[in-house]
């Protein structure tokens, strides 16, 4: 494929079709960005990023036959050389260490709002612009760079941390919940959501109370047939959560 001097290319690796359009959508309403490419699975990402030499990939971490970390290992190993940030439902400690040790240049944590990965892009923007350099670099040149890694590090650090997800609930449960639920054009009870992901029905209910508080998914009582109202759940659009339009897992993307 011709190179595009004009743009940074990015590929996506996100295997919902629904959240690659949305980080499509996302990525190319930011001046100079254009999506190149779209994989399903690390697998065929790495042979995207070998056809099409992008400039950068956005990675998720749970993707089938090959997924994030794995991904990433293998495209430092075979020494390609494209810049990588990670969005992805992931949260642990072990996951963002390893990725960011395989030389993530962000790690952005779903549920996320555009201004987020707008702000991602632009800093990676001006990155490339930095180190777009002819020759030698001088020591301010140089700490220019690497202080602003550190200044935003300082900055992280400064902002409240993110809401973590309360004792006994994980991650990649939550992710299969709002998958099941995200698939579903009628609203799920957590009987359904319970036998789909192959859980209990309490640990069902405790996902879906806390998606309901966090506003991810929205409840509403089925009245129909007889015996007691049934609660269902069914995904909170963008127009209601107030996003930026289209698809957003987990209520915001």
């Amino acid at each position: 494929m011709e190179k595009d001097n004009d743009h940074i290319r990015v590929l996506i690796m996100e295997d919902d079709p629904m959240v690659q359009e949305i980080n499509k959508q996302f990525i190319e309403r930011v001046p100079g960005f254009v999506v190149v490419g779209i994989a399903a699975n690390g697998a065929d990402g790495l042979k995207l990023v070998k056809e099409l030499t992008p400039d950068l990939v956005i990675i998720d971490i749970f993707m089938p036959i090959q997924d994030g970390v794995k991904a990433l290992m293998e495209l430092r190993a075979a020494k390609h050389a494209v810049d990588v940030i990670v969005v992805t439902a992931a949260k642990d400690k072990t996951t963002i260490q390893s990725m960011l040790r395989n030389g993530a240049m962000d790690y952005i944590i779903k549920p996320f709002q555009f201004e987020r990965i707008k702000q991602s892009l632009e800093n990676y923007r001006e990155f490339r612009r930095r180190i777009d350099w002819e020759g030698t670099a001088s020591q301010d040149e140089v700490d220019q760079l690497l202080f602003r890694k550190s200044r935003e590090k300082e900055q992280a650090d400064a902002t409240p941390a993110r809401e973590v997800l309360p004792k006994g609930l994980h991650a990649v449960t939550m992710e299969q919940i709002m998958r099941q639920i995200e698939k579903e054009s009628q609203p799920l009870s957590a009987d359904d959501v319970a036998e789909r992901v192959g859980i209990a029905r309490v640990t069902a209910r405790r996902y879906l109370d806390y998606l309901e508080k966090s506003g991810s998914v929205r409840m509403d009582v089925s009245y129909g047939g007889v015996g007691r109202p049934t609660n269902r759940y069914v995904r909170v659009t963008p127009q209601e959560a107030g996003g930026t339009g289209g698809k957003e897992r987990h209520g915001r993307l």
